[in-house]
């Protein structure tokens, strides 16, 4: 199995490589490297997370959520994670280690102080590659983040996100109320919109802007970038995802892993 320093790099990529050049690579040519954001307190996850850090919480009898983002990320043909540890992290740190169990080579920031979504990557832009993909070590999924990267180099965006649909039914008549008079009403109505899974696809340009070392959050970057007229494109998914941040998610999470097992770890 392959240790960190025997991973490939992206050093041998000629540095003006064009997005349209890569349909002709082959993928072993181009590394492709992640950021997991795993410094989180899990407050929302409490007591799970009082003496284990969240992305460590075991999914399953045999994985950890970490474990499994890792797992998908390698056998996807990543060839690096970036962890960004805050919380636990030396429990993080000891229990992933170089990553070479799971044939994936790891390296580490440490947060002294939360910086947000986005403020860690600003810390690890200098050791990335020109595209990445960043995302929650708490999202249990079958997307195929290869397949992210991908089309976000070929549109051309500063950030794709990944999204999924959803709908929610109002329990209630709404009305429509303008100057203290009922102008229409819905009874019941369901809303459907796009959300955003907390993984998302970064070209490194667009964030060279920004100051590294300061907090700096995806809300903040994706409302620069709209007002930049840098719009966002995204990666519209509509496969398995679930959110592990509160005691009712983590426990559907274990309910359906066997079921899911398979098709989120393919040959485990």
């Amino acid at each position: 199995m392959s240790t960190t320093s025997e991973l490939p790099t992206t050093s041998g990529l000629p540095s003006d490589l064009d997005i349209r050049d890569w349909p002709r690579l082959a993928p072993s040519s181009v590394a492709m490297e992640a950021v997991v954001l795993a410094g989180g307190k899990g407050l929302r996850l409490r007591p799970f997370t009082t003496l284990i850090p969240k992305p460590l919480v075991p999914i399953g009898d045999h994985y950890s959520v970490l474990e499994v983002v890792l797992r998908q990320l390698a056998a996807q043909g990543f060839v690096r994670a970036t962890l960004t540890i805050g919380h636990l992290g030396q429990l993080v740190q000891a229990y992933a280690g170089d990553g070479s169990q799971w044939g994936i080579g790891i390296s580490y920031l440490s947060e002294e102080s939360p910086l947000g979504t986005m403020g860690p990557v600003l810390r690890a832009l200098d050791a990335l590659p020109q595209h990445f993909v960043v995302m929650n070590a708490d999202v249990l999924t079958n997307l195929n983040y290869a397949d992210l990267l991908n089309a976000h180099i070929r549109s051309g965006a500063a950030l794709t996100v990944a999204t999924h649909h959803r709908e929610h039914r109002v329990e209630f008549g709404v009305l429509d109320v303008r100057d203290n008079h009922v102008r229409g009403f819905r009874e019941k109505p369901t809303l459907s919109y796009e959300v955003n899974m907390g993984i998302y696809a970064v070209s490194r340009d667009a964030m060279a802007r920004y100051t590294p070392g300061l907090p700096y959050g995806f809300d903040e970057l994706i409302c620069d970038l709209i007002e930049q007229d840098e719009h966002p494109a995204t990666y519209d998914f509509d496969g398995y995802w679930l959110d592990i941040g509160r005691p009712e998610d983590y426990d559907r999470a274990n309910r359906e892993f066997e079921v899911l097992k398979r098709e989120l770890l393919p040959g485990a």
